[in-house]
């Protein structure tokens, strides 16, 4: 079922990218669940187990690890809420199989803050409960399956009836669409028809997939004088097992205790093991109240006063590094000249990506594993990225926040307002506050006719975007990016940066610039080369 569906969706991807609201050719919805569901499907086709259960854990690590952009991350924690449901079972029935669409449903519901309705939820939720319906009356998976395509149908042709965008633009939600032919996928397999997929091998490498999804820690190198707590304790509890158990494991309470105990502490959890990362003066204390809640597997103790510049990570053996820095920057953009530009301003680490190409939950924990800090910010200048980014934070291991930059602009404006003296929260409020001052504004072109917000496109027009929403669309570039930026100034706008993009030249932003320049007197206009890609100008006006 999984390999169909990734085929399908892979076929299909391009026609999903079509269906976005906005015409700009950046191929978002299609290419990011393609991406992530593909990740799903390279991890499932690794597994040996015939068990219902472990291939749907499968599918739902390899979804999250390769999550991209918003769908990919609602993608990602539906399969998530299903591989919930499929807990302990080594086969499924009709019943069990429709109840855990709808448990995938309300996982994927609540990583989501403000659900929208007419986009993926609303299809995901309503043909998950007519499988539920439909298994009242049947005990025939192909038969509910049928009904979950059919009513994924009707729900998507509804879509644009629930979201007036997409009744303006005529199209159908493309996350919902993209969802469709994964559940098509899944009845073509059901049903034998239209079979003809070979399995594929995971592209990424796996064991380094492995070590992110089991959150390993990696500890850093201190001086002697700074060490509190001398003992580096790591613990691996098989939950349940063993003759010292009495107490049943909550994670709060256990994690809460052993944060009596020292500090550095991290606690990850699943259904069958803890792991234990903590510093301590009392390593022998942690082993103890481990063994309260099942059999210690794994034990290891360094004393880091005798050898204070190792490397602990754990699954490999002891690696030298260097000592961590205190504070990294992490900015998703495209371009040499916009990585220029973040790196004058402070950014270590950038991840190549954006509009065409959203960087994945692991390419950002990559990102933040190669940064090498004890404090992470991440600037995701792309709103289609902040899902993959908080869910990045969530599970890294280190001390993360996300600045929710949707531009590029905003992006290099927060960086103003960066200082690394203050701790991780008193960054993240000073730079979210400075994005309020910044109107940020793109040009690039068209490509199919449309109209949205009233504003009428054609195929190849320049159009002019200004803090995501489409305000212009004109025939000549030099005039829409001038048109923009008139729409942008107020009388509180004291500077603009032009930066222009691949396919314009120096000499049209000159011209531009001095345009601006004799009708606005007092604003300050700054040129940089950006060298972006599908944006031929970025804006801001501040």
């Amino acid at each position: 079922m999984v390999e169909v569906a990734q085929e399908r969706l892979h076929e299909n991807a391009e026609y999903v990218n079509s269906l976005n609201v906005f015409p700009v050719p950046d191929g978002d919805t299609g290419t990011n669940m393609n991406l992530s569901f593909t990740s799903g499907a390279d991890r499932v086709s690794l597994s040996e187990s015939d068990r219902v259960d472990e291939m749907s854990k499968d599918l739902a690590k390899g979804l999250l690890m390769g999550a991209r952009g918003n769908s990919g991350v609602i993608l990602s924690q539906l399969f998530r809420g299903f591989s919930k449901a499929m807990e302990g079972k080594e086969t499924v029935n009709a019943s069990e199989f429709a109840h855990a669409f709808s448990q995938g449903v309300e996982t994927a519901y609540k990583a989501v803050m403000k659900p929208v309705e007419g986009t993926i939820l609303t299809v995901a939720r309503e043909s998950a409960h007519a499988a539920i319906e439909k298994a009242k009356q049947t005990d025939d998976i192909i038969e509910i399956m049928e009904h979950v395509v059919e009513s994924a149908k009707v729900s998507l042709a509804n879509t644009p009836n629930l979201l007036a965008v997409l009744k303006e633009v005529g199209v159908v939600d493309s996350g919902g669409q993209g969802l469709l032919f994964i559940y098509q996928g899944f009845l073509e397999s059901l049903t034998g028809k239209k079979v003809s997929v070979k399995t594929k091998m995971a592209q990424a490498d796996v064991t380094e997939i492995a070590h992110h999804e089991n959150f390993e820690h990696i500890g850093h190198a201190v001086s002697t004088e700074d060490i509190e707590f001398g003992y580096c304790t790591e613990i691996m509890v098989q939950l349940g097992a063993g003759e010292t158990v009495t107490e049943e494991f909550d994670y709060d309470t256990f994690r809460n205790h052993l944060n009596t105990v020292g500090d550095s502490l991290l606690v990850v959890a699943d259904d069958e093991i803890v792991k234990v990362h903590v510093h301590t003066e009392y390593p022998g204390e942690v082993m103890n109240y481990g063994q309260k809640f099942g059999s210690l597997v794994k034990i290891k103790v360094d004393n880091m006063r005798l050898q204070h510049d190792e490397v602990l990570l754990k699954g490999k053996a002891t690696k030298e590094t260097e000592p961590m820095k205190p504070y990294a920057v992490i900015a998703v953009a495209a371009g040499e000249g916009i990585y220029k530009l973040f790196n004058s301003l402070g950014v270590s680490t950038l991840i190549k990506g954006g509009q065409t190409m959203n960087p994945s939950t692991e390419d950002i924990l990559k990102a933040i594993e190669e940064a090498n800090a004890e404090k992470t910010i991440i600037l995701p200048n792309n709103k289609n990225i902040f899902m993959a980014a908080d869910q990045a934070a969530e599970v890294s291991d280190r001390d993360v926040v996300v600045v929710p930059t949707r531009t590029i602009s905003q992006g290099l404006t927060a960086m103003l307002a960066f200082n690394d003296q203050v701790d991780l929260a008193s960054n993240k409020e000073s730079m979210t506050a400075e994005l309020a001052y910044v109107k940020s504004g793109q040009i690039t072109n068209a490509i199919r006719d449309t109209e949205i917000d009233g504003v009428e496109i054609k195929t190849d027009d320049f159009m002019g975007i200004v803090d995501g929403k489409i305000v212009l669309s004109q025939p000549g570039r030099k005039e829409a990016v001038l048109a923009t930026l008139r729409k942008m100034i107020d009388e509180d706008s004291e500077i603009i940066t032009l930066i222009y993009g691949e396919g314009t030249d120096l000499a049209e932003c000159e011209e531009i610039s001095a345009t601006i320049s004799e009708e606005y007197s007092d604003i300050e206009v700054e040129i940089q080369e950006g060298n972006q890609p599908v944006y031929s100008y970025l804006m801001s006006v501040e």
